[in-house]
């Protein structure tokens, strides 16, 4: 496998994260895309925030290649967890745009830089903040790949929807009865088990 090939496998996981995870803001009220529904307050809106923010960090700052975009809820003294919600001042479409601005500027630092690339990641302690540029990527990988997976749950908690990506749901096919009655074979599953245990 050449650099290239590497660069367009890792790239294309990437965008498919980058995409399941904006789809799942599709057809939502401002309200709906940011509000809370764990305990933790995991948002829509806020997982998306926050990837930009990663991407902007381990595809841009740690290879020294600052995006300049201002991001306040990074700076020394911001209030703990600032990245994982939006405020009232923060619209969907200001978020989206800042993410779409960090994949072009991530983009930009894959396309530039050899994947053998040294960086230095800032906020690691000295001595041990030192990554390559592939190291980096699948990084940024999985993490959007996780909150993607955090964003698939908050949807269907929401309303139901689900899937990978408009036209591919990947689910098993099925209408409401048939999940139902799904759900409800694995509850009593799960309840066979702790009567037994």
């Amino acid at each position: 496998m050449t650099a290239s090939d590497a660069k367009a496998d890792l790239h294309f996981y990437l965008q498919s994260a980058r995409d399941a995870l904006l789809w799942k803001l599709d057809g939502l009220s401002e309200y709906d895309s940011r509000r809370p529904l764990t305990p933790t307050g995991t948002n829509l809106l806020g997982l998306v925030k926050h990837v930009a923010g990663v991407e902007l960090g381990y595809l841009g700052d740690t290879f020294g290649r600052p995006s300049g975009e201002p991001m306040p809820w990074l700076e020394d003294g911001a209030e703990p967890n600032a990245d994982m919600w939006a405020t009232a001042d923060e619209s969907r479409e200001q978020i989206v745009e800042l993410y779409r601005r960090a994949w072009a500027h991530a983009d930009a630092t894959i396309d530039a830089l050899a994947l053998d690339t040294i960086g230095r990641v800032p906020w690691w302690p000295g001595g041990t903040d030192e990554v390559t540029l592939h190291h980096a990527v699948v990084r940024v990988i999985a993490d959007t790949h996780r909150h993607a997976g955090h964003a698939d749950i908050i949807r269907e908690l929401m309303d139901g929807a689900v899937g990978m990506n408009k036209g591919n749901e990947n689910m098993v096919p099925g209408d409401a009865a048939w999940w139902e009655e799904y759900r409800s074979r694995l509850e009593r599953a799960a309840q066979e088990v702790d009567r037994d245990a």
